[in-house]
């Protein structure tokens, strides 16, 4: 292939001087479609990635860079059965390739055609040793051949850190052939390793008990994994099972449904290891494979979020019908798509919408809270957290995060007792939270109010999170504020290496060094910090004209007309 890019590499000079192939511009060529293509999957914009690819192949069929780059794109779309078109064009040529052979695998499984899906493995004409171990399992139970299944998942338990995998798979394979015993042998002795710890091994368990009139240890099971405030799917599943009845194992119905939770069980693996682009290829698998697959559908979609398109995250998040439990989790994750874009009118709609229907849920009052807290309509934020903290029925730990949302929303408003007390309601919930301990006590130092009180908070948020820049701020500001400033250069020189580039930081390093002396240095630190004011993170506690007048007639100056004490002698001059 390095001869096939090398003619990509000339004809994309042609293209760059303006003599490449005939046509009004360079994206009707081959190297300008192709450089658009590139450009495109560079910034993860996977449709026209596809589209360029397309008009490229056209001019260059049998190109095998442009077939498997295609394919690729294509997949990342969920467009699986053009991709695998794609690949089949590729694989005839000769060229293997991994990502050819997971768009052929998929189709193959999900026409369950499990004879050539097992020929192709036995071949190596697959993905890798995990995938095709696991994929080969459940081929064989779709040929009916449980035995050699269970045979399968021995051989891959045996290769080195793949046995926790096997033994989910085992245990969902005896589970869905009626061997319910044999399935909750394996997760009692930890044969499924780590797996046995996630969401839906979770809820597929406790279906196992379920079936095994074992429904006391299926509820306890959901109380130990998740805690005592659930989502509406949970808590369906844990009245259904408080109920007494007798639940089916639904995790996985048929083989076909086996290879999706292969492939859903390997991009829940590699969200933390991997690349979100490649991951967001085995979801999209798992998608195809198994439409009702709803974690598979909320895994593509969070991926897409990460990956910045904004357009395919909103699509995915709509593909979770309302009829189900984690619509409102869908709804959540649409608006903050939406927030992020800048789009925070439609964010507004689906988030008002969504408490019309589901206001009892305290996540669905909490994130309208807390985009309404963003657009700084504080009344609206704290009837928000108004709402939320009144779908509890009794005081809970969780609480604290909806009072302290609640305390900052008075506070900004100019209610600062309200605030206070909110912000003491969260650390009575929660002593030693350090966003609650700074926030508070940095506002006690802004408010000038039991400064003693307040810089002891601040070390102690400092002592839990020693690398957060704004809270290493607060306590280099507190200690400023009770006049001692030789302890507060320190910090906030820290502070100004944690967050170079905030303006706050920098402008409170240049107060500090002024009141040491250091006049030259606070000079160059307010300068920094204007260049920093339009930084798209810089709070809007910045100053600009003020940090103007602090550099036009000093320190001293501007707190003498606004009234303020002014500072101890220097100890220090330049």
């Amino acid at each position: 292939m390095p001869s096939q890019r090398i003619r990509f590499i000339r004809l994309a000079l042609l293209a760059a001087l303006g003599t490449g192939l005939a046509g009004p511009s360079a994206a009707d060529s081959l190297a300008g479609d192709y450089l658009a293509a590139r450009q495109a999957s560079f910034v993860g914009d996977y449709q026209v990635a596809a589209d360029y690819y397309s008009r490229a192949i056209a001019f260059d069929p049998e190109n095998p860079e442009l077939l498997e780059r295609a394919t690729l794109a294509n997949l990342s779309l969920g467009e699986v059965e053009r991709a695998k078109a794609l690949a089949d064009q590729l694989t005839a040529k000769g060229f293997n390739s991994q990502v050819a052979h997971m768009a052929q695998i998929a189709v193959l499984a999900k026409e369950e055609n499990y004879p050539e899906l097992l020929a192709r493995i036995k071949d190596q004409k697959a993905i890798g040793p995990l995938v095709d171990g696991l994929v080969s399992a459940w081929a064989h139970v779709g040929q009916g051949d449980v035995t050699a299944a269970l045979q399968a998942f021995d051989d891959l338990a045996d290769e080195r850190g793949l046995s926790g995998f096997a033994g989910y798979h085992r245990a969902l394979t005896l589970a869905s052939v009626g061997d319910f015993e044999g399935a909750e042998k394996i997760f009692a002795e930890n044969g499924a390793g780590n797996m046995q710890f996630t969401r839906r091994a979770i809820t597929g368990r406790a279906e196992i008990l379920s079936q095994l009139d074992r429904t006391d240890e299926a509820v306890q099971l959901i109380d130990q994994g998740f805690g005592p405030i659930l989502d509406p799917g949970l808590a369906a599943l844990r009245q259904s099972l408080a109920n007494g009845e007798k639940l089916p194992f639904s995790l996985v119905s048929t083989p076909r449904d086996g290879v999706a939770e292969v492939f859903y069980t390997l991009a829940a693996a590699l969200s933390n290891e991997a690349n979100d682009d490649f991951t967001l290829l085995y979801s999209r698998i798992a998608e195809y494979l198994r439409p009702d697959h709803v974690g598979a559908i909320l895994m593509s979609a969070e991926l897409l979020q990460k990956l910045g398109q904004t357009d395919l995250a909103i699509a995915a998040y709509k593909k979770v019908p309302r009829s189900d439990p984690s619509y409102q989790a869908a709804e959540l994750g649409r608006a903050d798509v939406l927030r992020r874009a800048g789009k925070t009118d439609a964010a507004v709609e689906v988030l008002e919408q969504l408490a019309a229907t589901d206001g009892n849920l305290a996540a669905v009052q909490s994130a309208l809270g807390d985009l309404m807290r963003q657009l700084e309509r504080w009344d609206d934020a704290i009837a928000a957290y108004d709402r939320a903290l009144a779908t509890f029925d009794k005081e809970d730990p969780a609480q604290w995060f909806l009072y302290y949302a609640r305390g900052i929303s008075k506070e900004r408003k100019g209610d600062w007792e309200a605030g206070e007390a909110d912000f003491r309601a969260a650390l009575k919930l929660n002593p030693n939270q350090p966003q609650v301990l700074n926030y508070l006590g940095y506002s006690m130092v802004e408010h000038h109010v039991s400064l003693d009180e307040a810089l002891g908070m601040i070390e102690k948020a400092v002592a839990a999170e020693p690398q957060s820049g704004y809270i290493v701020d607060s306590l280099g500001w507190a200690l400023y504020r009770l006049g001692r400033y030789d302890e507060s250069v320190e910090h906030m020189e820290r502070a100004a290496e944690l967050m170079a580039v905030d303006p706050v930081v920098n402008d409170h390093l240049g107060d500090v060094y002024w009141a040491v002396g250091r006049k030259l240095e606070a000079e160059f630190q307010w300068k920094r910090a204007l260049s920093f004011v339009d930084w798209k993170e810089a709070s809007d506690e910045v100053d600009p004209e003020r940090i103007r007048r602090k550099l036009a007639v000093g320190l001293d100056q501007v707190l003498a007309d606004e009234g303020a004490p002014p500072l101890k002698v220097a100890r220090e001059t330049d």
